[in-house]
């Protein structure tokens, strides 16, 4: 009796086993999915954010105008001459230097001398 139900179970747990792999085709699709997911995810965090900040900073940078106060590596100074690649930048003391216009990260517009009328 024992063996006579044992048999009847083997070839259901056979079907069980069956059903329980995974299709090999399943697997791929799945990588597929998830690897479009976190590119999308990384553009969407990291590249997007960063590229509007360049483009911002880049902007910033080409609308320098004589007069302007700038930070540039913690360096303050008011623009002088502005050449191609470079900025001088005269100081508080009267000496001047050059720095490189991708260096500047900070550039308040010049304030315009308010006139006190009498």
């Amino acid at each position: 009796m024992f063996k006579k139900s044992l048999l009847l179970l083997l070839p259901a747990a056979g079907l069980f086993a069956q059903d329980a792999a995974p299709s090999p085709g399943g697997g791929l699709t799945q990588t597929l999915i998830m690897i479009g997911i976190a590119l999308v995810f990384f553009y969407f965090i990291l590249w997007r954010p960063e590229q509007k900040r360049r483009k911002a900073s880049e902007q910033m940078r080409s609308s320098l105008k004589k007069g302007d106060r700038v930070t540039a590596m913690g360096i303050v100074g008011k623009v002088d001459k502005i050449q191609e690649q470079t900025v001088i930048l005269k100081m508080v003391d009267g000496a001047k230097i050059e720095m490189l216009k991708a260096a500047i990260t900070d550039v308040q517009p010049s304030a315009e001398e308010p006139t006190v009328e009498s």
